[in-house]
């Protein structure tokens, strides 16, 4: 049986190997290469590809999705309500839509992000969209619903949020005229071979995570009491995309490589602390911790609520009392072990490895084709 030809579309990706951009994306082009029943062509900004997967935007296009990674992004550009933030939009859907008509060859889609979605032609051919957290919000603007629901008629589509929790939502908004089927993205293998050695005498906890007032959430107030002169220290590692002003007991890494985070960092942290309140899917940094053997400490929301199992995994806080408790009770060895094989278990069995993630996006395809035949 000849192979799948299938066109994946993102508006991120790496563009080397040291660049933290994106790098989930480039995990699932890595696996869905290794398949040889797909022949994988990718829309992206340029980065390192597998031999055997093809490269489509022209050259016009590759400058214009590098320019836009330089930019911090389509999402950061368009929160930042400037004239780059509604030109940009534009000017990539214009791009799509020129690559999905030249493209003829193609069996079916793999589009990331429902925004990709907008500019599909009038072709009828199968499509699988991947969603996260902060689609949901973009369903929110004046007639992107109705858009996508016309580009979306008269063909198959799998919509394939990356947690469970975004299916309710899909289904009221599509679930007439397409499938909702959650897929979790993989985990890379390094992740599960991290050996912990944490430092008992000065418990040292993790924050990682781009730095914006919601992605930090109430970190830096909960925290405070709790870190500063104290012999536990927290230390934060990503990347400044607001100004955000940083308190001197808080250790500043800027971003960090995943191979610094699976060297360096993980191996002797006691746990991770997200306290988020950006709309998330299923963030991918704590799926990585919890295969590392992390405990994890998070802000009571449902994308944290999908990953934690209070009492086995981590522990969900909503306040800053609760917060100083579960610190104190993690810092408890014996404890803090447990959650972290318990965290590393649960990671092998639910969500398992990239290519475990492509294998289920194959099976997607499968069922795609089957329906766009019947």
């Amino acid at each position: 049986m000849a192979p799948i030809n299938v066109l994946c579309a993102a508006t991120s990706y790496p563009a080397d190997t040291s660049d933290w951009r994106g790098v989930f994306i480039r995990h699932l082009v890595d696996a869905l290469a290794r398949r040889p029943d797909i022949q994988l062509s990718l829309w992206a900004p340029p980065g390192p590809l597998p031999d055997n997967v093809r490269y489509l935007p022209n050259h016009n296009e590759e400058r214009m999705l590098s320019e836009l990674m330089a930019a911090g992004g389509i999402a950061h550009l368009m929160r930042s309500r400037s004239l780059s933030g509604l030109t940009a939009p534009l000017k990539l859907l214009r791009s799509l839509h020129s690559t999905f008509r030249r493209e003829s060859q193609t069996d079916l889609y793999h589009l990331n992000w429902l925004q990709t979605a907008l500019p599909l032609p009038a072709d009828g051919k199968p499509v699988l969209v991947t969603v996260l957290g902060t689609d949901l919000k973009l369903l929110q603007l004046p007639l992107v619903k109705s858009l996508l629901r016309r580009v979306m008629r008269q063909r198959a589509v799998t919509i394939c949020p990356n947690a469970e929790w975004m299916q309710a939502p899909l289904e009221k908004a599509f679930g007439d005229i397409a499938q909702i089927q959650p897929i979790a993205f993989g985990i890379d293998p390094i992740w599960y071979d991290i050996q912990r050695q944490p430092n008992t005498q000065q418990p040292e906890w993790l924050a990682v995570t781009r730095l914006t007032r919601d992605k930090l959430g109430p970190l830096l107030e909960w925290s405070e009491q709790f870190f500063r002169g104290q012999e536990r220290k927290l230390h934060l590692l990503g990347p400044m995309q607001e100004k955000v002003s940083l308190p001197d007991w808080l250790q500043y890494h800027g971003p960090a490589t995943p191979e610094q985070l699976a060297k360096h960092w993980f191996p002797r942290a006691h746990g991770l602390i997200t306290l988020s309140r950006h709309a998330e899917g299923r963030p991918q940094v704590m799926l990585e911790a919890m295969a590392a053997g992390l405990p994890i400490i998070a802000s009571d929301m449902r994308a944290h609520a999908s990953l934690v199992q209070p009492g086995s995994t981590g522990e969900l806080c909503s306040d800053s009392k609760s917060f100083g408790r579960t610190l104190q009770k993690l810092e408890d060895d014996p404890i803090n072990l447990k959650y972290g094989e318990n965290a590393r278990a649960w990671s092998h069995q639910t969500i398992g490895t990239w290519d475990d993630c492509a294998g289920r996006y194959l099976n997607q395809y499968n069922d795609l084709l089957a329906r766009g035949c019947d």
